[in-house]
């Protein structure tokens, strides 16, 4: 049964990667430097992970484009490189509860949910590009007699991707599926908040049959390792996902480097907008409620804007208040948690700010409560008005 005291027993034997992952090989910084990553729901230190600077970032480079140029994944044949992919789906859901563990240590969310959503979810978009591999053809354009034009879709190197803590394992599948479908080599970099998916990820790859140096896993600082990927002249391409001002830098690091083309996935608030004439309030409130508080509202897509008809205002939001009580902060590792942690304690006092700035200023707050904490003040324990 997968009860809190499963999930902490896992926890308990779980040994956490230290380590980047170059050339199929762990890596350690060359400069020693590493940093804390932390449990965000008990403030325990799960490891010290390596740091990557600008030369180890050459390190990755390097065995990426070797391992590119070699033709030994980008040259090899779409059956091999399909079936592997499709291992590496089969490994992932092999390894479902120590992915999830992982996920929901490092950035907060609960465990059921990496469990049934995130793991299997990350596993089929891996698994959908393997079957893509061998069903999508290149294309001849209709041109005049005498003629022929024709479209083939070739790897085009090396690919650094970046992703951000709130999905970790998904987001990096998103990224490196197709990266990995198309024979190109990647370089992930995950979040310095959550980087041991990616870690696994790799480590999963590689016992499916993907050969070293195609997909590296470089661990570090978002200012450190991420900037010297945008501005590396021998990544052909960077995909990113996170904030606008961070989106906007790799776009600049590009035109200071090699002109890298540069895949973005910036932000994006959406609004709820209920009109009066909505048949079912209560289902609304349902959806406006699972919008903004799922994965705790640490999602880019959460619905932090909500736009109702003035007509139905009281009644919708007495609804909507409800239903906001379900969604009470609890530990990760309980099945029962719908909210986990926040992911670090900068994030949770931001929350906090947002809050107080509507207090002090004289704007409506609906019945809010606030956190209690533990003694050490790392643990949300309940909620009180």
């Amino acid at each position: 049964m997968l009860n809190r005291d499963y999930w902490q027993g896992l926890l308990n034997q779980q040994r956490f990667s230290t380590h980047s992952l170059i050339g199929g090989k762990p890596y350690f910084a060359k400069a020693e430097k590493t940093w804390a990553v932390v449990n965000p729901a008990t403030n325990a230190v799960l490891a010290e992970v390596t740091a990557c600077q600008a030369e180890d970032i050459d390190a990755a480079v390097d065995s990426a484009r070797q391992a590119f140029t070699s033709g030994i994944w980008s040259g090899c044949p779409l059956a091999q490189r399909k079936a592997v992919l499709r291992r590496l789906a089969d490994l992932m859901l092999e390894h479902r509860e120590e992915l999830a563990l992982l996920e929901s240590v490092s950035m907060g969310k609960p465990v059921l949910d990496a469990y049934n959503v995130d793991v299997p979810g990350a596993a089929h978009v891996i698994a959908w590009y393997a079957e893509s591999i061998d069903k999508i053809y290149d294309e001849v354009a209709p041109t005049r007699p005498g003629t022929l034009a024709t479209i083939t879709r070739e790897p085009v190197g090396v690919v650094a991707a970046i992703v951000p803590w709130n999905f970790p394992l998904d987001i990096a599948a998103w990224k490196i599926g197709p990266a990995l479908a198309a024979g190109n080599s990647v370089i992930l970099k995950p979040s310095e908040n959550s980087p041991f998916t990616a870690l696994k990820l790799a480590e999963l790859a590689l016992e499916a049959g993907l050969p070293a140096g195609v997909l590296n896993v470089v661990t570090g600082l978002g200012i450190e390792a991420g900037a010297a990927l945008g501005l590396h002249n021998d990544v052909d391409v960077l995909t990113f996902t996170g904030s606008t001002a961070v989106g906007k830098a790799f776009m600049t690091y590009s035109g200071q480097s090699n002109l890298k083309q540069v895949w973005l996935e910036c932000g994006g608030k959406s609004a709820n907008i209920i009109f009066a004439n909505c048949q079912d309030l209560d289902l609304a409130a349902e959806k406006a409620a699972f919008g903004i508080c799922f994965n705790q509202g640490e999602i880019c897509s959460a619905n932090s804007r909500l736009l109702v008809e003035r007509k139905i205002y009281p009644d919708f939001m007495a609804k909507l208040i409800t239903r906001l009580h379900d969604w009470q902060p609890d530990h990760p590792l309980n099945p029962d948690a719908k909210m986990g942690a926040m992911v670090s304690t900068a994030h949770k006092n931001k929350g906090d700010g947002f809050y107080s700035d509507c207090s002090d200023s004289g704007r409506y707050c609906a019945r809010g409560w606030r956190a209690t904490r533990n003694r050490d003040r790392s643990l949300t324990t309940s909620c009180q008005r």
